[in-house]
């Protein structure tokens, strides 16, 4: 599910936004049993810093589209340590969609990830690992090129380095050439790795 700006102008019914609209009351909406007063609680909620353990809390166990979708902007918003926090515990989520979700959100936050990045990076799963490169794809941050770097010098599980040589195939200069060439010697018996090595040195060259 794709995560849209929010509308500048939104006409909203009475009912639907009935408690005080502060922290307090804004909370205790999230647990309301209609999904159109949890959206806007979570909507509203954008504005208060420390409402993001409530709002990661009420992810983990959110099954209306529309009110993750208000979570996660708000989320966005947000845009704390905590927030960030909440984010990655959703890539080890088992579903999928959370999962795209919470990547989504997280490319949106480069200031607020970048800290983190070297630890996800490192994570002793593989697939938090993969998500992490995966956050990397649209991570506007000068450091994007130097982490699939270190990713393709350094990590020894396949599927990892894939994953991260199939985006400096497009975002790689001449910066990532010698550890491509060195990612070839690494799995001289996997295909893939050797296509997709000499594919982006081809378009390193080209570029």
């Amino acid at each position: 599910m794709a995560i849209v700006k929010r509308s500048q102008s939104v006409i909203v019914d009475h009912e639907e936004r009935r408690r005080p609209r502060d922290l307090a009351g804004l909370t205790a909406e999230l647990d309301d049993a209609n999904p159109v007063a949890r959206r806007w609680a979570a909507h509203d909620l954008a504005p208060f810093g420390e409402a993001a353990p409530a709002l990661i809390a009420r992810l983990a166990g959110e099954l209306d589209a529309t009110v993750r979708e208000a979570i996660l902007l708000s989320l966005t918003d947000i845009g704390s340590a905590i927030a960030v926090q909440g984010l990655v515990s959703c890539l080890r989520s088992e579903d999928v969609e959370l999962r795209n979700e919470a990547i989504e959100a997280m490319q949106r936050l480069p200031e607020a990830v970048a800290p983190i990045m070297a630890g996800l990076l490192a994570d002793p799963d593989p697939d938090v690992r993969i998500f992490a490169v995966n956050v990397l794809e649209s991570l506007r941050h000068p450091d994007v090129e130097r982490w699939l770097i270190g990713v393709i010098a350094d990590d020894a599980h396949v599927n990892v380095c894939a994953t991260a040589v199939d985006l400096l195939g497009e975002v790689g200069s001449a910066a990532a050439s010698t550890q491509l060439e060195a990612l070839k010697q690494r799995f001289p018996d996997e295909p893939y790795i050797q296509f997709a090595a000499d594919l982006a040195l081809r378009r390193i060259r080209e570029g």
